[in-house]
Order: C-alpha cells, then sequence, then structure tokens
C-alpha cells in the first residue's frame, strides 16, 4: 500500500514538472524551390505612320489635243454598161489644240490643216481642199464664277498650194500667202463648258488682207488696190500687196452630240468694215456632222458658205478666165475615214 502511495506521487510530480518547464524549440526554415510558370509575351508594337518625302510632278495648267484623220473616197468602173467615171478622193485633215487655264486666265491655241486631192479617169489630179487656219485667244475675267472673258483674238487663215479654177491649170487664181487674211481685235468671250458654247464679240477688230503674189496684186485679186497702166497697156503703178481693214468681228462655236454618237460642230463667223459699205458682212459658215463608228472610224457630213465682196468669182469662158461679181461660195463633203487622237 506504502508502495502504491510512492508511484501515484512520482507520476503527479513528473506531470507537474513537464507542465511547467520552458522548452526552446528551433524552427528550421528549409528553402523551399517553387517552379512559377512565366508567360512569355511579344514586346507591344505600335504601327506608327511615318510621313516619307513624297515627290510630285509639277502640275501643267495646259491642255493638248491632237487629232490626225484621212478620208477616202473611191468609185470604180469597169465594161460598166451604164457608163461611168472612175475616181478616188483623199483628204488628210489634222487639228492641233492646246488651251493654258489658270484661275482667271485662260488662252486657246488651234491649228487646223486641211489638204485634199481628186483623181478621175483620164484627167489629171485636182485639188479638193486646201486650208491653213491658226486662231489664238487670250482672256482674263473677273472671277471663276463669271463666264464672261476679257479677251484678245487673233486669227489667221491660208493655203498651202496653187489654186485653179478648172479645167485651166495655167493661170492661178491662187496662191500661199495670196490670199492670207489675218484677225486682231479685241473684245468679250463668253465661254459656256457645260453647253459646250463660245461665243464672241469684237468692236475693234482690224482685218488684214495679204495678196503676196504681184501678179494677183496687180490684178486687184481679193480686194486689194490693183495696179495702174496707161493708154498702151504699159504698167504705171503696181498693186498693192495688202488691205488692211477696221470693223466689227463677231465668231461663235457650238458642239453637241444630237444623237448617240452623233456629233454636231458649228462655226460662225461674221465681219463688217467701218469704213467701206459698213453693214456689208462677210460670212463663214461652217457645218459638220460626225458620225462616230467606233474610236478609230468616223464618217463625216460638212458644208461651208463663205461670202465676200472683196472675192469676185471667175469663170471659163472659150479658154479665157472671166471675172464675175462677188457670189456665195458653197462647199460639201461626205467622207468615211479613219482618226487618231493623241
Amino acid at each position: 500500500m506504502k508502495l502504491l502511495s510512492y508511484a501515484i506521487l512520482f507520476f503527479i510530480l513528473t506531470i507537474s514538472i513537464n507542465s511547467f518547464s520552458q522548452e526552446k524549440t528551433i524552427l528550421e526554415l528549409t528553402p523551399v524551390s517553387t517552379l512559377v510558370k512565366v508567360t512569355s509575351y511579344e514586346p507591344l508594337a505600335v504601327a506608327l505612320k511615318i510621313q516619307t518625302k513624297t515627290y510630285y510632278l509639277p502640275l501643267s495648267h495646259w491642255i493638248k489635243k491632237n487629232t490626225l484623220g484621212f478620208d477616202i473616197s473611191e468609185i470604180a468602173f469597169v465594161n460598166w454598161s451604164a457608163g461611168g467615171t472612175s475616181s478616188i478622193s483623199g483628204l488628210f485633215k489634222g487639228n492641233f489644240l492646246r488651251v493654258y487655264n489658270r484661275d482667271n486666265y485662260k488662252w486657246s491655241n488651234e491649228l487646223i490643216v486641211r489638204y485634199g486631192l481628186n483623181k478621175q479617169d483620164g484627167i489629171e489630179v485636182r485639188k479638193t481642199d486646201d486650208a491653213l487656219q491658226f486662231n489664238s485667244t487670250f482672256g482674263y475675267r473677273q472671277d471663276t464664277l463669271s463666264n464672261w472673258y476679257h479677251s484678245a483674238k487673233f486669227n489667221f487663215n491660208s493655203q498651202f498650194t496653187n489654186g485653179y479654177s478648172y479645167p485651166n491649170k495655167e493661170i492661178a487664181i491662187s496662191k500661199p500667202f495670196a490670199p492670207a487674211y489675218i484677225f486682231m481685235g479685241i473684245g468679250a468671250e463668253n465661254i459656256n463648258k457645260e453647253k459646250k458654247r463660245t461665243f464672241y464679240v469684237s468692236p475693234f477688230t482690224f482685218k488684214t488682207t495679204l495678196v503676196l503674189d504681184q501678179i494677183l496684186a496687180n490684178q486687184g485679186a481679193f480686194g486689194v488696190t490693183k495696179a495702174i497702166y496707161d493708154a498702151n497697156g504699159v504698167l504705171i503703178t503696181e498693186g498693192k500687196k495688202s488691205k488692211t481693214e477696221l470693223g466689227f468681228l463677231m465668231t461663235s462655236s457650238y458642239k453637241k452630240e444630237i444623237f448617240k454618237n452623233i456629233n454636231l460642230e458649228n462655226r460662225l463667223s461674221l465681219y463688217s468694215d467701218y469704213i467701206n459699205n459698213f453693214g456689208n458682212v462677210d460670212v463663214d459658215c461652217d457645218l459638220l456632222l460626225d458620225l462616230v463608228v467606233n474610236q478609230y472610224v468616223k464618217a463625216n457630213i460638212g458644208t461651208r458658205i463663205v461670202y465676200d465682196d472683196d472675192i469676185k468669182s471667175k469663170k471659163e469662158v472659150d479658154g479665157t478666165q472671166v471675172t464675175q461679181g462677188a457670189k456665195a461660195q458653197l462647199k460639201q463633203l461626205l467622207g468615211v475615214g479613219i482618226v487618231y487622237v493623241f
């Protein structure tokens, strides 16, 4: 019994000592390696618009248009019971346009050339058309909204080769620069681009008629002062080679597509001299119908009417040329040909 009491007492003491004693605990921190997944990102790229230096061609204020054409017509007979004369005709034509347009200024230049020949069976080659024409107009307007320009106009007309009153081919009735017509004047011009219409009027226009062939000048051709002869036919004073007039000039041009692929073009010029027979009007009217087949093939029908009181008609009578009075001149053409525009 006494032994049991000592055992219980020892057990209680042991528990008490363990409960109140301070035990020093050392914590060891062990390095822990942790694998972390790292996502690889592309660097942020921002597209930058960098303006590089660009070279531009200088802006041209010139507009150019060149048109070349050749019309041909032919008829041939072989053992044709109804009879007829074989013939072939050709007409070369060119139109060259240069226009300078900037702000309130406009300078228009146009060169027109035509030359035609005809050959009939048993007859020599004959000229059918011959024209050299240059037009230049410089205009200034007050603002870009107006269609009216203060304008100065220059016009030149002549021909390339001699002209004859067929069948006479010995005596020429016209030659290069005989005649030649020069118009210079100032006035007002109305240009309507939408309607493709141009109207010019000038109260002060000088008209100069040149007849640089002395033989024609001595005859007083085309209105120049003719030569003076004595009673025996001896030349006293040669004819003048030029004549200058001051008068009123009005010109107009109009172009429109009246039907599909059919274009109408009209040019009109009216001139009256203040000093000599004012009110007697010189007329030059050109009417042309273009029938477009395709880009390169066209047919055309044209009529030109000319009246000038200074141009006297001539007629062949028994082998002699007889000068008659002024008459209206009419020319009509019909042709199909090739046209090239560049």
